[in-house]
């Protein structure tokens, strides 16, 4: 059995996902794509081997099993959706209950961080505390809504310099595109009020660097993990679109590693 699988957006992660697709994953199948510019995305359909059509983002549910990126017509119509912008989500959580009454499931992969998988097994025994400190260069976080609210300039910045202190979904609705990472921890462990983040805009480091800290009764661990910024969006670690692309291979393999 294949599973169509359809792609909101062809930015920095929706066209490497797509063109792993073309090039052929067993059980899977691009069903269709859809963009703000349909032009280009028509344009980059082109030069695949099976061009998938290029659709309004409210009809990928009706062309495919799965939908990369949220789409609440999917929800609607029981399509299983795959979450990349999940800071959106915590404030959006009647998805989760249109999900529950359609059949429908929201799929949150582990994007540019790791140890979530422990995370969320923990969670199961308790845990009392989960801290996270991110690094970014300068560039990866220029045009943040918090930033430009507190009009904090990081554009010639010499030492590393910490822009932010707060909970995860107060991070969540002040960087919007750029610590979707934060949500994604909350969501595996004690909810976006609990979770603490900082976020450091830091120019003496050239990746995305992310260390979670863990406190729980079946363990205490810390994680560290410094991603390469994706070429096209500097806000985003090349590492997310692999993530998604793996995540995609579990839904379809006979074989699934990690819990």
């Amino acid at each position: 059995m294949t599973l169509g699988v359809a792609i909101g957006g062809l930015g920095a992660i929706g066209k490497i996902v797509a063109r792993h697709l073309d090039r052929g994953i067993d059980g899977l199948a691009l069903a269709a794509v859809s963009a703000r510019d349909g032009a280009r995305a028509k344009a980059i359909m082109a030069d695949f081997t099976q061009p998938a059509p290029v659709v309004p983002l409210a009809r990928l549910g009706e062309a495919a099993d799965i939908v990369v990126e949220l789409a609440e017509p999917a929800l609607g119509r029981g399509r299983l959706v795959m979450v990349l912008s999940c800071g959106a989500l915590l404030d959006n959580f009647d998805l989760v209950d249109l999900a529950r009454r359609q059949g429908g499931r929201i799929f949150v992969p582990s994007g540019a961080l790791l140890g979530l998988d422990a995370v969320v097994a923990a969670a199961e025994d308790g845990i009392s505390n989960v801290r996270m400190v991110t690094r970014k260069p300068p560039q990866g976080l220029v045009g943040a809504p918090y930033l430009e609210e507190y009009a904090i300039d990081i554009s010639e910045l010499s030492e590393p310099k910490r822009v932010f202190a707060g909970t995860a979904r107060e991070a969540a609705r002040g960087f919007p595109a750029n610590v979707n990472v934060a949500a994604a921890l909350a969501l595996a462990g004690i909810g976006p009020d609990r979770t603490t983040i900082e976020i450091w805009a830091d120019p003496t480091v050239t990746r995305n660097v992310h260390r979670v800290e863990v406190e729980a009764e079946a363990a205490r661990f810390s994680l560290e993990i410094e991603n390469v910024p994706s070429a096209e969006n500097p806000r985003t670690g090349r590492l997310t679109a692999l993530s998604v692309i793996a995540a995609l291979k579990k839904l379809a393999a006979p074989l699934v590693i990690g819990t």
